[in-house]
């Protein structure tokens, strides 16, 4: 019975409004949710580069080592830093996508037809194919066609990432970062990877178990966040 009347009655262009508006805004509460996230994380891992930078002022055997975790959670906030950018862009063009199928649906009132927007379009193309929005994003165009404001159903492939996991990120930019957080404790020297010393510290064991931990978990933060 139900999908004999979902056949014969169509929603309101009010309805179709407020389920529009109902699906941008329960993305932009996920963006939300996952920005807060990753501030948190970007947090902890300013914190784990102090704690790295004192422990090689504590224990120069141990400064090798402690100078590389240094600049390998120095990566790690660039990367989440790019990952939060990308999502404040992401809700920057949602927010844009709703006002635009709100002043549709009013051209629509007043002149009784609708014209289907390119520029809608192409946002909504942008956002479908983020990890984080693909479901509800694709809904939300379904919803867009079927109210006249986007010709078709957009594309879903996956966006590049821009190799967030891939790519090792210039020095340049982890010096920046570093400067930026450790200020006059900058390392006078890099501590290049092939010269960690092979036996670490007993009273240090405990706490690199505890960032080697933390690292892992902030990892699998941007990863589900992707996938």
């Amino acid at each position: 019975m139900e999908t004999i009347r979902g056949l014969l009655w169509k929603p309101t262009p009010e309805e179709q409004k407020r389920k529009c508006n109902a699906l941008v805004r329960q993305n932009v509460r996920k963006l939300d949710r996952d920005i807060q996230g990753l501030k948190m994380t970007e947090q902890k891992t300013k914190n784990l580069i102090l704690q790295s930078s004192k422990r090689a002022q504590r224990n120069p055997s141990m400064a090798k080592q402690a100078n590389q975790e240094v600049r390998i959670f120095a990566r790690e906030l660039i990367r989440v830093r790019k990952q939060s950018g990308r999502l404040q862009t992401s809700k920057a063009q949602l927010n844009s996508v709703q006002m635009q199928v709100n002043e549709a649906f009013s051209v629509r009132k007043i002149e009784g037809s609708i014209k289907a927007s390119t520029g809608i379009m192409k946002d909504v193309n942008s956002l479908v194919r983020l990890p984080e929005l693909t479901g509800t994003m694709r809904e939300l165009s379904s919803e867009l066609m079927k109210a006249g404001i986007i010709e078709e159903m957009v594309d879903d492939t996956l966006m590049d990432t821009e190799g967030l996991d891939e790519d090792e990120e210039a020095e340049e930019e982890v010096d920046k970062v570093l400067s930026d957080i450790l200020k006059d404790r900058l390392p006078a020297s890099k501590a290049k990877e092939e010269e960690l010393p092979s036996v670490a510290q007993p009273e240090e064991e405990e706490e690199e178990d505890d960032q080697a931990e933390m690292l892992a978990q902030m990892r699998g933060r941007l990863e589900a966040l992707k996938s």
